[in-house]
């Protein structure tokens, strides 16, 4: 079985073939594994996220996945969410103990001093249109998340002190942009369906130190996991899978192959029949993607205590304090900010970006604004997802192709789920399932999501009625 690309879906479906006992060929062009979630290593020898990652409670997939690469102990949850405003002031978020779903989060949400009185009002009847709809509120098909919560009567700062904040780091996309139903089961399977769903597990150790246990497991059954080693074309015979020519011009054979690599890479290496108007993945042209930046700063002393912050009211997102998280004693500190769907930075110079970065941690981080900075680099990412505008599903194709022995894996394939971790490993275990099953050896790896709990458990029990 040939597997093409190493990224977290290629990953998940080589694993889980390997633990099956099909022998797997993994081919993938870069050094390292992890493809858009993975690390490399500076000039002076300090490693670096291309971008931080992280999962969350109700992401039950990915958790299997790092189970099997055994790398569950290296992924730290934490209950608490810390957010800071403009004006540097902290406001955290945690689950009750005492409260069921949905109203577990609602001390918190109470608590919250960055939101008005009337923001939270109109913030509580949304979510409780979510919740008492079981996650399916009525009439959100090709819809846009932003034009939802103007039909539900949101108030400006619900929108973007609120909704925005959590939305546009989760998708990667801004909310005129994003399909309501996406935006919607962040909201309720992440924070109302069940108590811990809304956990952050964040990387104790950089990305590409997560997959070392793949490359065991693979080779343990007698498969093989090849570096710098990419494909250029996937051969098409009688509407079969033929082989695939690697870059260096080798030619390889197997029984059946998954693709794994970007939806923007797929046309180039299968028959343009196949992509071309009136071809089974034509749709693939219609899927957009969007953009990521990351930004890693090192401080000669420290000047951040929190482990993570969610900004408010400004451009930088998220805050990781890298140091603490990776639980290393230093005199200075490591901070990797985060800019999801990050389109306005994309032309900006590299200095540009410190400088705002820098600006705006002086407003959340007083001690950042002595601090000497030692050294910066930014990483941007211009096609780090696919953009989940509203109806793109049509486009989005099945892991089964019309070519028989040839499987599709990625989050841009049809998971359920946005463009998430979660959801590139669910394409890998669904294209390993439909690979099984190709060999009359039907076998099932997608986990269940988490149970609903609460009030939550009987609303999403009666939609289902």
């Amino acid at each position: 079985m040939l597997v093409i690309g190493g990224g977290l879906a290629g990953l998940a479906s080589a694993v889980a073939l390997a633990e099956a006992g099909i022998k797997v060929r993994l081919f993938e062009k870069r050094p390292h594994l992890g493809g858009r979630a993975t690390s490399y290593t500076l000039p002076d020898g300090f490693e670096v996220d291309n971008c931080q990652h992280v999962t969350l409670g109700c992401c039950t997939n990915l958790e299997d996945f790092y189970r099997r690469a055994g790398a569950a102990g290296k992924v730290k949850f934490y209950d608490r969410l810390y957010f800071a405003d403009r004006v540097g002031r902290r406001s955290t978020m945690q689950a009750s103990k005492w409260l069921p779903p949905p109203l577990h989060m609602a001390p918190s949400f109470l608590g919250f001093g960055a939101l008005s009185l009337p923001d939270k009002r109109s913030i509580a009847r949304a979510m409780l249109a979510i919740a008492r709809s079981g996650g399916q509120p009525p009439r959100i098909e090709s819809v846009s998340m932003l034009d939802w919560l103007h039909r539900m009567k949101q108030t400006p700062d619900a929108i973007q002190r609120f909704w925005r904040v959590v939305l546009v780091s989760a998708l990667d996309e801004e909310l005129d942009r994003t399909e309501a139903r996406y935006g919607i089961e962040v909201f309720w399977k992440a924070f109302l369906g069940s108590r811990g769903g809304y956990r952050v597990g964040i990387p104790s150790v950089p990305l590409a130190d997560l997959y070392d246990g793949c490359r065991k497991s693979i080779a343990a059954r007698g498969g093989e996991v090849a570096l710098r080693s990419g494909a250029r074309e996937i051969r098409v015979r009688e509407g079969k899978f033929a082989g695939a020519v690697l870059e260096d011009g080798s030619e390889v054979s197997a029984d059946a192959c998954i693709s794994a690599v970007p939806h923007t890479v797929v046309p180039g290496m299968l028959p343009e029949a196949m992509t071309e108007p009136g071809g089974a993945l034509a749709g693939l042209q219609n899927i957009r993607t969007s953009p990521i930046t990351g930004v890693h700063l090192w401080f000669d002393r420290p000047v951040m205590t929190e482990p993570f912050l969610t900004l408010l009211d400004h451009t930088t997102q998220w805050v990781f304090n890298k140091t603490l998280l990776y639980g290393q004693a230093a005199r200075g500190q490591y901070l990797q900010l985060v800019i999801s769907a990050s389109y306005e930075l994309v032309p900006r110079s590299r200095q540009e970006i410190i400088d705002l970065c820098r600006s705006e941690l002086g407003e959340v981080l007083p001690a950042s604004r002595q601090a000497q900075l030692e050294k910066a680099t930014v990483v941007k990412e211009i096609s780090a997802t696919f953009s989940p505008q509203p109806g793109v599903d049509q486009w989005r194709p099945a892991q089964k192709t019309s070519v028989a022995g040839l499987y599709l894996a990625g989050d841009w394939t049809r998971t359920g789920w946005p463009s998430t971790m979660e959801g590139a490993v669910r394409s890998g275990y669904l294209a390993a399932e439909a690979a099984l099953a190709g060999f009359g050896r039907p076998q099932s790896f997608l986990q269940p999501d988490v149970p609903f709990e609460g009030l939550s458990k009987v609303w999403a029990r009666q939609v289902k009625s």
